[in-house]
């Protein structure tokens, strides 16, 4: 349940992750910004190149080998990335010959166990508070400095904090929805200003969100707001970069089966959790990870902006 999937999912404290007119010339310029960082980094002194028809050439220099997920040999970064479903979408991408960078806040231990489990070679680890902005941008740069760029960053790490307006103090409320909007909103918001700076023609941000966002979370309220706005974002974003030949798109998971919510399932309320679906079952961190590998493809161009439902059909809207 990291990141996107919090709707049925039990008591809690904590869980972690893990526009202006242009003119006719092209798109505005993105403000320059002064770094510390390798060669390959773009301090955006003018507007980024316009895409031309189709996706281009690869991705920061990948093969082109066509699969599943797209091209091989790309540089992503998924935050929340040592355990859950940011573990299982960075299996996935090195699955199929990218270089992955595992993101994590607290858990060094867990995020080398991540790394070390991945195919191929150059994966690395990063660390961050992605409430905190300045730790976002080192982190950011970091990433790129190791693995050359950034082709695709998955925006998964989130938290979510019990807080039911009746049962809990206004000091205790202010403070959730502060950490929950700082992390799962302005934290991904960041996140993607940092690593477009590092980003080619034929990037992608793929955003994790949740079935809460268009349900509700009663008891939860910042969380379900925070992935509202995060839908919201990612559909600006994919408007504002699609003239630069980046794609944004979001996947919306409803109960996901991790290591963090096994033993939810297995108690009595388990068999409640799994009849939210006519399948009666919840979803595999796996699936989730399948839909953000479609969407980071070059074939998932036109579906830009798009959120995707992953919830087996426990909440469906028109």
């Amino acid at each position: 349940m990291t990141g996107g999937s919090r709707s049925g999912t039990p008591d809690r404290r904590t869980i972690l992750g893990t526009s202006g007119p242009t003119d006719s010339t092209g798109p505005p310029a993105l403000p320059s910004i002064t770094l510390s960082a390798p060669p390959t980094h773009r301090d955006l002194p003018g507007p980024l190149p316009r895409a031309r028809p189709g996706w281009g050439p690869p991705y920061g220099g990948g093969r082109r080998e066509r699969n599943l997920g797209g091209v091989s040999g790309r540089k992503v970064l998924v935050t929340g990335a040592s355990r859950g479903i940011g573990r299982a979408v960075a299996a996935a991408f090195a699955g199929q010959g990218d270089r992955v960078a595992v993101h994590h806040r607290d858990s060094p231990d867990l995020a080398e166990q991540a790394r070390a489990a991945l195919p191929g070679e150059g994966h690395v680890v990063v660390q961050a508070d992605i409430a905190d902005p300045e730790q976002v941008r080192r982190m950011v740069d970091e990433a790129a400095a190791a693995l050359g760029g950034i082709d695709v960053l998955v925006n998964n790490a989130g938290v979510f904090l019990h807080h039911p307006l009746t049962e809990v103090s206004y000091e205790q409320w202010q403070d959730a929805w502060r950490r929950t909007l700082a992390v799962n909103l302005l934290g991904a918001a960041n996140a993607a200003w940092c690593a477009v700076r590092h980003m080619p023609r034929g990037g992608r941000i793929i955003n994790v969100s949740s079935r809460g966002a268009f349900r509700g979370e009663p008891e939860a309220p910042a969380y379900g707001a925070s992935k509202a706005g995060m839908n919201a974002f990612g559909q600006s974003l994919a408007i504002a970069l699609a003239p630069h030949g980046i794609a944004v798109g979001t996947v919306a998971p409803g109960f996901v089966e991790t290591d963090m919510t096994n033993e939810h399932l297995k108690a009595p309320r388990g068999d409640a959790i799994r009849a939210q679906s006519p399948f009666g079952r919840v979803a595999r961190a796996e699936e989730i990870a399948a839909a953000v590998l479609y969407l980071a493809s070059p074939e998932a161009e036109w579906a830009t902006g798009t959120i995707i439902d992953l919830n087996g059909a426990s909440h469906l809207r028109t």
